[in-house]
Parts: C-alpha cells; sequence; structure tokens
C-alpha cells in the first residue's frame, strides 16, 4: 500500500478535494478495470474521453479520481483530484506508486523514424554479453535478462512500463535500454521517467496519420530532450539534418556521431557485403555480423552509448563484433535454392530505400532484385505511393500487395500504392492481395543467384485484417514458397 499524498508527489496540482492521508492499492485509466481501492485517472486519449467514464469509475469502487475538468457533483467520501495534464500526472503517479524504479537504474531511451528496434537491441546484447543484468523494452519484445516479454506496443503504457522497470530492479537489473516512439513521448507515457540519456537515430516520413504534420512529429520527438536533466547525455546523429535540432535548449550533455559529418563519434564503411561490415570506428577496423549502411549507424550508436555509460572501447568492439540478429531486420532466410531472400521490417519510405539501396551496393548486377511490398491500413495514407515509388526505382519486379490491411480494402490500400508506379515503371509491377500467393510469385520469378525482398513485416508473426490477427510470418512463407518452388 502507498499513500496518496506519496503518489502525487511532483504532479501539479490545481485542486484536491478530500482526504490524501490515505491508503491506494492500485492506479487505472481504463475505467473497466478499477476495483474497490484504486485510483482512476481520467485521460483524454485518440479515441475516447477517461472523464466520461467517471462514474463507471465510481461505481466499480475507485476512492480517488484524478482529472482535467471536475464533475459537476462530487461524492461524499471520495477525494477528487485536479490536474492540468492527466496523461502527465499518470506518468509521475505510476513512477511514484512502483517507487520510482527508473531512478534506480540506468535507463537509455533511443528514438527516431528507423534504428531504434536494431539499436536497442544491440546494446542490450552487448550488455549482456559484457556480464551485465539488462532489461530490453522494445517493439519486437520486452526483456529482463533472458526472460521474455511479448510486447504489445512500441513503448508501453505509464503503468505497463513502471511495472516492467519495478521487475528489471527487481531482478537486479542495473541498465535498462527502450525504444521512445513518437506516440508515447507525445502522449506522456515516459513522464515521471529518470532517463540517463536519449539517443536520436534519424527522422523521415511516418506517422502522419497521427501528428498530420512533420513539424509535429519532429517536436514530438525533440521534446524527449527537451526533458533531460543536466545529469544525463544526449546523442544524435548528426548526419540527419533533425540531429542538431533536437539538442537546442537540451540541458543534457550532448554528443554526436556521424558517417559522414564532423561529430565526436566517427565511423567509416569500409566493406558492405552480404556476409557483414567493416568498420573503421575511432581508428580500429572490425568486422561485424549485420549487413548494410543503416546498420553502420546503428553499431555506431550502440558503440557510443557504451562507451558513454563508460565501457572499454576495445571490450565494446569485441562484444559487438560477435553478435548477430534475427529480428526482421534484414534477416536472410537459408534455402537450397541458391536465392538470397531477406525479410525486412522497412515500412517507411526512407527504410524501404535504404533497404534497397543496401542490396543495390552489394549486387552484381547480373541477377535480378524482386521486391514484395505493401503498407499498413488505417495508417498514414501519403506514404503509400512514395513506397511503390523506390521499390520500382530500386528493383527489377515488384509486387504490391498487403501488408496489415486491419479495417481497410486491401485493393484499395495497393491502388493508393500504384499511383506512385511510373508509366514507364508498369510493365514491372504486379499486384496481388493475398501475401501469400504474393510471395508465392516472387519466389516462382526467382532464380538461382536472385535476390528477394519481402518488406513490411519483419519479425511480426501476424498478419491483421478486419479487426482479427491472422497467424503470419514471412520467414515461414518465403521458405515454404521457396522450398516448394525449387526442391521439386
Amino acid at each position: 500500500m502507498t499513500q496518496l499524498k506519496d503518489i502525487l508527489y511532483k504532479v501539479k496540482l490545481l485542486s484536491v478535494h478530500g482526504a490524501t492521508d490515505i491508503d491506494i492499492n492500485a492506479i487505472q485509466f481504463d475505467s473497466r478495470k478499477v476495483e474497490e481501492g484504486n485510483i482512476f485517472i481520467a485521460v483524454r486519449g485518440t479515441q475516447v474521453d477517461g472523464h466520461n467514464f467517471i462514474d463507471k469509475a465510481t461505481a466499480s469502487g475507485a476512492k480517488v479520481i484524478v482529472c482535467e475538468d471536475m464533475p459537476a457533483e462530487l461524492n461524499e467520501g471520495l477525494t477528487y483530484i485536479q490536474t492540468d495534464n492527466s496523461a502527465r500526472a499518470l506518468g509521475i503517479m505510476a513512477s511514484n506508486f512502483y517507487g520510482n524504479p527508473s531512478s534506480k537504474l540506468k535507463l537509455v531511451a533511443v528514438t527516431g523514424t528507423n534504428g531504434k528496434t536494431t539499436t536497442v537491441t544491440l546494446l542490450y546484447k552487448l550488455f549482456r554479453e559484457l556480464g551485465y543484468n539488462v532489461g530490453l523494452l522494445s517493439t519486437v519484445q520486452n526483456q529482463i535478462n533472458e526472460s521474455v516479454i511479448e510486447a504489445t506496443h512500441t513503448t508501453p503504457d505509464a503503468i505497463q512500463l513502471n511495472q516492467l522497470l519495478h521487475k528489471m530492479v527487481k531482478a537486479d537489473c542495473t541498465v535498462v535500454f527502450m525504444e521512445a516512439s513518437s506516440h508515447a513521448i507525445d502522449q506522456e507515457r515516459m513522464a515521471g521517467l529518470d532517463i540517463a540519456g536519449a539517443v536520436f537515430t534519424n527522422l523521415s516520413h511516418d506517422h502522419l496519420d497521427y501528428h498530420e504534420t512533420f513539424d509535429a512529429y519532429i517536436k514530438a520527438k525533440k521534446k524527449l530532450f527537451d526533458g533531460l536533466s543536466s545529469e544525463a547525455f544526449a546523442l544524435v546523429n548528426v548526419d540527419d539534418k533533425r540531429g542538431m535540432v533536437m539538442l537546442q535548449n537540451c540541458k543534457a550533455d550532448k554528443y554526436t556521431y556521424s558517417l559522414k559529418s564532423m561529430a565526436n563519434y566517427k565511423a567509416k564503411v569500409l566493406t558492405n557485403s552480404l556476409q557483414g561490415l567493416e568498420l573503421n570506428i575511432e581508428g580500429q577496423d572490425v568486422w561485424f555480423k549485420l549487413i548494410g549502411y543503416f546498420n553502420a549507424y546503428n553499431l555506431l550508436a550502440a558503440y557510443t552509448v557504451a562507451t558513454l555509460l563508460e565501457e572499454e572501447s576495445i571490450e565494446v568492439l569485441t562484444a559487438l563484433s560477435q553478435i548477430s540478429l534475427e529480428n526482421g531486420r534484414f534477416e536472410q532466410v537459408p534455402n537450397t535454392a541458391g536465392i538470397t531472400a531477406i525479410v525486412d521490417y522497412a515500412h517507411t519510405p526512407d527504410a524501404l530505400e535504404n533497404v534497397l539501396k543496401t542490396i543495390d551496393n552489394v549486387r552484381t548486377g547480373n541477377e535480378q532484385v524482386l521486391t514484395v511490398v505493401g503498407c499498413g491500413g488505417n495508417r498514414d495514407t501519403t506514404k503509400r505511393p512514395i513506397m511503390a515509388e523506390i521499390a520500382c526505382k530500386l528493383s527489377d519486379r515488384v509486387i504490391l500487395t498487403s501488408d496489415n490491411p486491419r479495417n481497410e480494402d486491401p485493393d484499395q490500400i495497393i491502388a493508393d500504392m500504384e499511383k506512385g508506379v511510373s508509366v514507364s515503371q508498369v510493365r514491372k509491377v504486379t499486384k496481388l492481395s493475398d501475401r501469400k500467393e504474393a510471395i508465392k510469385l516472387a519466389c516462382s520469378f526467382a532464380q538461382s543467384g536472385d535476390i528477394i525482398l519481402v518488406a513490411g513485416k519483419g519479425h511480426e508473426t501476424y498478419q491483421e485484417i478486419k479487426g482479427v490477427k491472422h497467424h503470419f510470418d514471412d520467414k515461414e512463407v518465403v521458405n515454404e514458397m521457396l522450398n516448394l518452388i525449387h526442391n521439386r
């Protein structure tokens, strides 16, 4: 049990009606989960407004209501707290309720359009290799040392987040690496956290269905850096023109990394092949198992974070050189057909272009590049034609297909993508909304030596159609189809 007055520490209070020296057994912002003795925090969400469910929460036994607008009638015996921002109050209160777990850890948050998952996963594996107890919060999964907890969002809600951090403290974790999505930052899910360091990877076209403007998207990312303390570090990729924007008015110690520009931490790509990357990092030539120019940035970011956390440079590079990733990021699917089959999570124009340019850099020119790509439903529609345009520009054959159509008609999504296909490129494009059939077609087109890219879903093991998640794993389907077609 924790007293309400302790849970309210650092929350901006506009008015208080009722007692604060009372014991609280749980915090909820979903009225359906409220039980006797809980706090209910009325948060204004993107779909519903928690203020509409205050009566339901009190009927379920809530003893404290936190809100921005006080109800017209206050129930006797209950405590009502008015604040200017319920979402922010939720984050701070959740942190207080769980004993401020982030203050007992070195919590590093990584934000950016692309590279978040790879960077935090590299850091998690690196610090495990260096002998630490480590926590991971990522799109793919959450981990406490070797224990895996399924991830439902890139960044969990404030209550789940602090619950996980609390468990990490109890498991003697000393460092935690987390992805910080623009949604989570904007929705104050990270409010109240003590962040030891923040990393900015890059920024490109994504999530405009939520943020509406690119400027709002930039501001959401920057908010993470604006909130850092003077004891934290801020690390940004200055090869992205928004890197330095993140550092404006930031109180933390500022550091930069780059492959092309002047920076505190530099790397140079010496070899880029389907077997791996050779980089010169801070004067040391090192071979890594990861593939692609974009992974040079992820490796450099991970190396830099480790050195900022006072790890030895040579030990860090040695450990990083041994790490491989199997998380749907430029992941090759083994087969006996002599075909290079790659599955990648690329679901933004920038990520797709990065992957296809990586393939272009390592191909001989005698093989075909066949790309299977779709776009998600109920998401930013403006990127759809851009994705198709990039696929056509950098591929020999393109199959436009379904990704996670959600509640949209997959054929309409494909029609939106098709607007980016120029007249001169039409001949290389096939439309096939059944994703399994699209992958099968790509495998049937491919000959020994060719390269197949299946983009968009990566690590995901489902396809969401009309609100239902069906099992679908690109890697499984690619393997099945290559064996079916080429081992007859």
